[in-house]
């Protein structure tokens, strides 16, 4: 009888462990289960797009559905402290609680939603190419603030935007600070990504740095 109570023991406890190890076994990150980007983000995406990106002639922007991973193209791996060394990211001066935010962040793509307030109609869209929603927000002023897509000459700015696409927003502990990594890839096969450093003073968010990370251009 005690050697079938112990194996029968055994047995059981054996269940016990294989079902709390499937418990705690990290979820499958994919594009239906990517976690949403909180509300709070979209104003600084927002900012962003509006002071570097928009011109007046600007129509369309389309938008990459889920956020970014990389603050490269050629990154190897999963983003580490050593990324924002190898790319010289604000050659060390982002805080460390604000790297450590955005590498907590950016380990998963999330789900961008139709958010975004910046004045122009907007797509979504995926890395195949497919088209999601529509968004169509009411005309605003833009600004005549210098802009990330003039950097590379233009005979005429473009009227659509395509494409964009975003890191999960970093914040200091504090929220004082934020950081935004932002791509724009052309159908032509040039493209850029840029690193933004914002600062609040009040409830207002400013763009207080920003630097090109990466251009590039088609063969």
């Amino acid at each position: 009888m005690r050697s079938r109570m112990t194996g029968f023991s055994l047995l059981a406890l054996t269940c016990v462990l294989s079902m709390g190890s499937a418990s705690l076994a990290p979820a499958e990150t994919g594009p239906d289960t990517s976690a949403a980007v909180p509300a709070e983000d979209y104003p600084l995406y927002d900012l962003v797009v509006d002071e570097k990106f928009l011109t007046p002639e600007t129509k369309l922007v389309v938008l990459e559905r889920f956020t970014l991973t990389r603050l490269h193209p050629e990154q190897q791996g999963p983003l580490r402290p050593e990324t924002f060394h190898q790319y010289e990211i604000f050659d060390g001066r982002l805080p460390g609680e604000l790297i450590r935010d955005f590498l907590v962040k950016n380990q998963s793509p999330s789900k961008l939603d139709g958010r975004f307030g910046f004045g122009v109609r907007y797509r979504f869209v995926s890395g195949d190419g497919v088209d999601q929603q529509e968004a169509s927000m009411p005309s605003i002023l833009v600004s005549e603030s210098p802009r990330f897509m003039q950097e590379e000459p233009l005979d005429e700015p473009p009227a659509i935007l395509d494409r964009l696409a975003f890191s999960r927003v970093a914040y200091t502990l504090g929220r004082e600070q934020a950081l935004i990594y932002v791509e724009y890839n052309r159908p032509t096969g040039a493209g850029a990504g840029f690193a933004v450093w914002l600062h609040r003073s009040g409830a207002h968010w400013r763009i207080f740095d920003s630097e090109l990370v990466w251009a590039g251009r088609p063969q």
